[in-house]
Parts: structure tokens; C-alpha cells; sequence
């Protein structure tokens, strides 16, 4: 049952990247966290999420806009790392509660509150109209490199802020996908050289069948994704995005999850 619930998010999640503002990482990094600590489903996210990235760069990459990469991505590297710096530091703080809910320990700390903040504030770009069609003009996109770079390494949620920002660009369909592609990867290769150490921890403990599972049907879903690549309207699917991704938030932040 683990395998197929996060295939199914895999697959689903690397195919919507194509159509939305969400995609793989916002819908796979909470079923990650069913089963691992909040900052290595974090680190995990991050591996499958760049893997498929470099797979859809020999899909859609060429048409990259090589000026808007350097001008968005270049900071989006440098606060990437200070993103995921800043996780590391949360993640060593003690637990601010504990408590027990049906003979299970529960612990209420720093990291799963701001994670939840994150989430909660990302998720209203799924539910909120004004969000959803937010632009900011070009002259900003260092800035939003910087912002989308340090929110991306802390939770992985980048795809929100880079969209507002990139959206401006007067870039075509394919351009805007392929250079949020390569800024992704980007922002992905510098906040898991950070995670790199927490990982290497589990060693034997860490479920690579369960990883490979996501990274394969996240290819799958990439190929499919491609191949449907148009103007299609999946509101309601953002809606329930949103809304799923505030219980989890709650959920996280009490320290259920």
C-alpha cells in the first residue's frame, strides 16, 4: 500500500508540473513525511524531485531562456543553500512540547511549526483567485531567485513564488516551462548538497525501494505530462491541493504527524 500511495502522488504530481503551480514536490513531500522525519521527507522530495527534473530537461530544456535562468537562478543557488542551512539549524532544536494521543509520543518542534507555516502560506496560492494570477514585474526576478531559492531549500515549496515571478517574462509556453525546469534544478542540486548529510545517516534504515518507486513513476508522469503539454484548466484539482495541504499543515504543526 505504501508503494502504490506514493507512486500514484509521484505520477500525478510530476504530470501537473506541466499545467499548474504546484506540482511533484508539494504533493509527494507530505506522504513522504507518513514515513520519515519532516526534514528527511524534505531531503528525499528533493532527490526525486531533481531526478526528475534532469529527466524533463531532455524533454522540454532547449528551449530554455538562458538570460532569465541567470538572472532568476544564480541567486536562487546562493539562498538555496542558506535555505536548507536554516532547516538544518531548526531541525537540531529541541522539542518545544511532547505529549501522548493514543499511546503514541507526539512532539510539537520548531522545524514541523515552520514547515506548517510554509505549507499554509503556500497553499493559498491553490485556493485565493488573486494569488493564482499574481504577476510581478521583471525587473524583480533576482529578487524572486532569492526568495524562491530560500523558501526552496527549507521546505522545497519554490514553484509558487517562481511562477509569479517568471510569469512576466513574456516567455513562450515551452520557454516558461523549460526554464523553470533549469532553475529548479538549480535550486534542487544546492539545497541536497546541504541535505546530503542527514541522508548518508540512515544509511541501511532509508527505504530505497519506496524512493526508486517515486523516482520511476515521477518519470512516467513527466513523458505523460509532455505528451498532453497545453492549455488545460484543473482548478478544482488546486483547490483540493489547497485545502489538503492547510489539514496536513495542522496536522504537522501539533506534532500528530
Amino acid at each position: 500500500m505504501d508503494y502504490i500511495l506514493v507512486g500514484i502522488v509521484a505520477l500525478l504530481g510530476s504530470g501537473l508540473t506541466f499545467f499548474s503551480g504546484f506540482g511533484l514536490g508539494t504533493l509527494l513531500m507530505p506522504v513522504f513525511a507518513l514515513f520519515f522525519p519532516i526534514d528527511i521527507a524534505i531531503a528525499l522530495t528533493a532527490i526525486v524531485h531533481l531526478l526528475n527534473n534532469l529527466f524533463k530537461l531532455t524533454l522540454v530544456g532547449k528551449k530554455a531562456s538562458t538570460r532569465t535562468v541567470l538572472r532568476f537562478g544564480l541567486p536562487a543557488i546562493v539562498f538555496a543553500l542558506l535555505g536548507a542551512y536554516v532547516l538544518g539549524t531548526l531541525t537540531d532544536i529541541k522539542p518545544i512540547y511532547s505529549y501522548t494521543l493514543y499511546n503514541k509520543l507526539h512532539e510539537i518542534t520548531v522545524v514541523k511549526i515552520c514547515i506548517a507555516a510554509l505549507l499554509t502560506f503556500f497553499s493559498l496560492f491553490d485556493l485565493i483567485p488573486k494569488l493564482k494570477r499574481l504577476e510581478i514585474d521583471t525587473k524583480y526576478l533576482p529578487i524572486g531567485g532569492a526568495l524562491s531559492g530560500f523558501f526552496g531549500g527549507i521546505s522545497g515549496h519554490q514553484g509558487a513564488l517562481r511562477t509569479a515571478f517568471l510569469i512576466r517574462a513574456k516567455l513562450s509556453k515551452e520557454t516558461f516551462i523549460a526554464t523553470g525546469v533549469v532553475i529548479a534544478c538549480f535550486i534542487d542540486i544546492s539545497r541536497i548538497s546541504i541535505y546530503a548529510k542527514d541522508i548518508f545517516k540512515l544509511g541501511n534504515q532509508l527505504n530505497y525501494k519506496l524512493l526508486i518507486t517515486a523516482i520511476l513513476m515521477a518519470f512516467i508522469g513527466a513523458y505523460i505530462g509532455k505528451l498532453f503539454l497545453k492549455k488545460i484548466t484543473i482548478n478544482t484539482i488546486q483547490v483540493t491541493v489547497g485545502f489538503l495541504l492547510i489539514i496536513f499543515s495542522l496536522l504537522l504543526g501539533l506534532g500528530i504527524l
